[in-house]
């Protein structure tokens, strides 16, 4: 009788520990990993929350930038690390959706199920572009029919087979029936060096590198990837006004090893939205081509789950393989 007692007393106690672990945390210094190098817009997105959090709670936030095999290397180790609230991660749209689309086979980590997610931080828009000498198209169904006139002919770049360059302007032919010949490039740069030249005609391009040279006049940008209209250019109308269903917004968010006490995540995704929503916050991202974001643990799951499925879908359909 005093073990079943001992025990019911134990198991009573178990939601009152779960959230002492929730308000006494964190007593001890967190490691945020990041994986990509140091110096670009991700790692200074990451580096604002680590010094937000730390100057909130007075405990050191580490950041330990982890790059490698496509943002992978790091998320592996936020993966595999303790589920205490100590190690925490930047993931996004290539680590966590398509890479583990189109290497299913062997991947080190399951991209939803092995995190816990804490804040969708940020989404970057893509914006399709087209050489302004070499593409008379000046508008966006102008520039579907002369694909559906040019089948398989017109020549599009992206920063890689695989990547969300590559998978948006899959999703963009897939929904508008027409083809295009991908030819793929190591990085963005070499990809927009040819673009402006002519050797490739169009592209689905992050707008942080291709939008200066759309003021220029070089290139034309005929709609922006995500669903609602970009902050940086008001007048350019969402891809998906065109064609309905498109919506494509590479993302980073912050997460949590699988198993992460949800005392512990909801303190981390309350303190993170709040940070997002200062008006010194927006402008900051701005200046790096980020829409902030700043969503809830149960909502970020659920869109870390749906974009998982829909790149799933879109390198089946356009039978995308690893390089």
């Amino acid at each position: 009788m005093k073990t079943f007692l001992s025990w019911a007393l134990c198991l009573a106690l178990l939601p009152l520990a779960a959230l002492a672990q929730g308000t006494d945390y964190p007593t001890r210094p967190i490691k945020l990993v990041v994986p990509v190098p140091p110096g670009g817009a991700a790692d200074a997105m990451a580096r604002m929350i680590g010094e937000h959090l730390q100057a909130k709670w007075g405990q050191p936030v580490v950041v330990e930038n982890k790059p490698g095999a496509g943002s992978s290397l790091g998320m592996d180790a936020v993966a595999k690390a303790a589920p205490d609230g100590y190690t925490i991660g930047l993931g996004n749209i290539a680590a966590n959706a398509i890479n583990p689309a189109v290497r299913p086979a062997g991947y080190p980590y399951q991209p939803v199920k092995d995190f816990a997610a804490i804040s969708m931080v940020g989404v970057t828009p893509l914006v399709l572009v087209v050489n302004a000498e070499k593409v008379a198209a000046k508008t966006l169904p102008e520039f579907i029919a002369y694909l559906k006139a040019n089948p398989g002919a017109v020549p599009y770049g992206s920063s890689g087979s695989g990547s969300s360059l590559h998978i948006g302007m899959e999703l963009f032919l897939q929904k508008t029936g027409t083809s295009m010949i991908h030819v793929p490039y190591k990085g963005s740069a070499p990809m927009l060096s040819d673009l402006l030249s002519g050797q490739v005609v169009a592209s689905m391009d992050a707008a942080a590198t291709s939008w200066p040279h759309v003021q220029t006049g070089k290139l034309r940008a005929l709609g922006v990837s995500t669903s609602e209209r970009a902050f940086f250019a008001p007048e350019l109308a969402p891809i998906r006004d065109v064609v309905p269903g498109f919506d494509v917004k590479p993302w980073h968010g912050m997460m949590a090893p699988a198993g992460t006490p949800p005392a512990i995540v909801n303190k981390l995704s309350d303190e993170i939205q709040a940070f997002l929503r200062l008006p010194t916050t927006e402008a900051k991202l701005r200046e790096r081509g980020i829409v902030r974001v700043g969503s809830s643990a149960k909502d970020f799951a659920q869109a870390m789950n749906d974009e998982f499925e829909m790149y799933k879908k879109i390198v089946k359909d356009a039978g995308i393989k690893p390089e």
